[in-house]
């Protein structure tokens, strides 16, 4: 079966701002019912990014595909087709949920469609209980949740967040990211933030951005269950090799394919760790590291923070 095509396409897209370029030559691309974490520090080029995948800036070079179309030769697609939520979102403190909402249904020209687009972006961004009190009286989380609200009021395919849960509590960044993972089972989602445990928590893939540069891209999660851990072996492995040990569902290759040391390996959801380091010794693999993926993930995060790289992480 043929995959199919990238909702998003970015094709060493960079950005020159007051000639420096605070984004270079970047590739990424996206699915729908995907969710990408793009992370990195303050500073790293994600707002930008985002801007410039939302339709708000031009690329200085590369191309922006919607649905295989240039976003700066099509602007229109930015309005139809992509839900963007910036950092901080454009809300009326005057106008209570609802009104606001139907402000914004009126101007993505909604027309007969509106009262049951609100009606749908309150129920998704769990806002029934305040949608007739006035939205500078509401929490920061529930403002968040109502600038998520009209970032997905038109169905969009792809949805666009810069740090939506910074500055919340537990309690409110939990339901937001919630909210987020059910958006990615219908949409495409691009959810831009400088903290791992929303990633972790949201997302199915990451790439991290350090100085406007692309420096990782991975895959997250694993089907729902599974165990998913990093292994380093003292002889180089195939994928053939793995398929011997029963409790592995799939493995894949972290260093150059000639040398076969370094895999990620996802375990039936019934597996041990244990069990995996006896059936590696039992077999003449020669375990030389064992460790979970999340963990290897804020290796690689630190590593990239601090000026390293992702061999030095690994």
């Amino acid at each position: 079966m043929t995959p199919a095509a990238p909702i998003l396409a970015l094709e060493k897209v960079s950005r020159i701002l007051a000639g420096r370029p605070v984004v270079r030559g970047l590739d990424l691309s996206l699915r729908r019912g995907e969710v990408l974490g793009l992370l990195g520090v303050n500073g790293a080029g994600k707002s930008t990014t985002l801007r410039m995948i939302a339709g708000v800036l031009a690329p200085s070079q590369g191309v922006v595909r919607i649905d295989g179309e240039d976003l700066h030769e099509q602007p229109g697609l930015a309005r139809r087709r992509i839900g963007y939520l910036p950092e901080v979102p454009p809300l009326h403190a005057e106008l209570t949920v609802e009104e606001y909402l139907d402000f914004c249904a009126r101007l993505r020209a909604l027309g007969r469609g509106a009262a049951a687009a609100v009606a749908q972006s309150i129920e998704r961004c769990g806002l029934v209980d305040v949608r007739r009190r006035l939205i500078g009286a509401l929490s920061k989380g529930f403002r968040q949740r109502v600038g998520l609200a009209q970032a997905v009021l038109h169905d969009p395919e792809l949805i666009v967040l810069d740090e939506p849960a910074s500055g919340l509590d537990p309690v409110q960044a939990l339901r937001l990211r919630e909210i987020v993972r059910g958006l990615g089972a219908d949409h495409a989602v691009v959810l831009s933030t400088h903290v791992l445990p929303d990633v972790l928590a949201c997302c199915d893939r990451v790439a991290i951005l350090h100085e406007g540069e692309l420096r990782h891209q991975g895959v997250l999660n694993a089907t729902e269950g599974d165990i998913v851990l990093r292994v380093g072996v003292a002889r180089a492995m195939t994928a053939t090799d793995w398929r011997r040990v029963p409790i592995v569902v799939a493995a894949e290759p972290m260093d150059a394919p000639t040398e076969g040391r370094k895999w990620r390996l996802r375990l039936h959801a019934g597996a041990s760790v244990p069990t995996l380091a006896a059936a590696i010794v039992e077999h003449g693999f020669g375990l030389e590291e064992l460790r979970a993926e999340q963990a290897a993930l804020e290796e690689t995060f630190l590593a990239i923070a601090s000026g390293g790289t992702v061999q030095a992480a690994a």
